[in-house]
């Protein structure tokens, strides 16, 4: 599949600059979604064994895309069950910035409350990036893990997951992937937990994401949230053990209409190619930020194209945001608007329209202030 023949998959109307919050679907999930459910809707002899097959097929998919091992994959029902699933099961200490996404903090904060076991190491970081030379002038003796996000949602930044392993040795790697899967060709090799959503930047709905489990992981975690599905022997007949797998990570079984529509996505990311996508990302980003530049908005998130992946972030003077919030939205375009700061995201489906839309709102808001 080229680039031209994704795009074309996807129908969001023009004007939407908002993928890091979420994404639109595109017809391959939502194709999946209407054969799977009509599936269900005719349930009869037999024909229940398509559906129990796509935990397995989302397992497929995201190691093919992650470099994990189907074996290392389980459904989640977004990433923030996975983390909690992760911080629950950690003895020792957590280092991650106070910044991160509340999925890490939140997750770190209850399984330290609740337990007693984990302990969080709060980083002093500069405008909330996470960099090798930060990390390792922070790290004590007492840390067993580094949680971090691979794209700050706040800022855009892009960590270096290669240094960051080099700089906390054999610690565990925790990465919330929601900012990059399936749009970012990174090093997940080097991490021991990955855990993304769906309905973000791989445009395959709500109720749908991941966990990934390294044998290393797996070895250090106990899986304090473990059902039936994720037993040993099936579990029916008396309380197993948990499965030696990251199955062992789930509490009942998946939706196995999400699962499809996750599977199907994540398929159409593969025959395209992430770094296809990636390059065409990184084109619009540039757009997104020459158009700042000429409406002297000020560039908070990173420019260099090493340190970004989706989202740019814009921060006018305080009495402007409210300015600047009001020519976007009377403009069509639809951004996120947080605290002092506008955050764009741009997908590869982004297409001109959008941004002679934003082009528009830009020279209203320049004409007002």
């Amino acid at each position: 599949m080229n680039l031209s023949d994704y795009q074309d998959r996807f129908d969001e109307e023009p004007g939407y600059l908002d993928y890091a919050r979420v994404a639109p679907m595109g017809r391959a999930a939502l194709e999946e979604q209407t054969a799977l459910s009509s599936v269900l809707e005719h349930a009869r002899f037999g024909s229940l064994e398509v559906l129990a097959t796509q935990h397995d097929r989302l397992k497929d998919a995201v190691a093919a895309l992650g470099g994990f091992r189907p074996d290392q994959v389980v459904f989640q029902p977004g990433t923030t069950q996975g983390l909690m699933h992760t911080m629950f099961g950690i003895t020792g200490g957590v280092a991650l910035a106070p910044t991160e996404f509340p999925s890490l903090t939140f997750g770190v904060t209850r399984a330290a409350s609740t337990l007693g076991v984990l302990a969080p190491l709060w980083l002093e970081t500069e405008d909330g990036r996470v960099t090798p030379g930060n990390l390792r002038d922070q790290l004590t003796s007492s840390v067993v893990a580094v949680a971090v996000s691979l794209v700050d949602y706040r800022t855009g930044y892009l960590v270096d997951l290669d240094g960051i392993r080099q700089v906390i040795g054999d610690r565990l790697l925790i990465v919330d992937a929601a900012q990059a899967f399936g749009v970012v060709d990174a090093p997940f090799e080097v991490a021991d937990v990955v855990a993304a959503g769906g309905q973000k930047w791989a445009r395959a709905g709500a109720g749908t994401g991941f966990l990934a489990v390294s044998d290393r992981a797996r070895d250090h975690l106990t899986p304090v949230w473990s059902g039936l599905a994720g037993a040993e022997d099936g579990g029916y007949d008396a309380v197993t053990d948990p499965l030696p797998s990251a199955a062992a990570y789930q509490i009942s079984y998946p939706d196995p209409i999400a699962a499809g529509r996750f599977a199907a996505a994540l398929e159409e990311v593969a025959a395209v190619g992430i770094p296809t996508l990636h390059a065409e990302i990184t084109r619009n980003v540039s757009r997104l930020i020459d158009l700042a530049d000429e409406y002297a908005l000020p560039v908070v998130s990173p420019r260099a194209e090493a340190e970004r992946a989706g989202i740019v972030v814009l921060e006018p003077l305080p009495e402007h945001l409210t300015v600047l919030a009001a020519s976007l939205h009377n403009h069509g375009v639809t951004a996120t608007v947080r605290d002092t700061s506008v955050r764009l995201s741009a997908h590869a489906t982004v297409e001109d329209e959008t941004f002679s839309m934003l082009r528009a709102a830009l020279v209203s808001f320049a004409t007002t202030i």
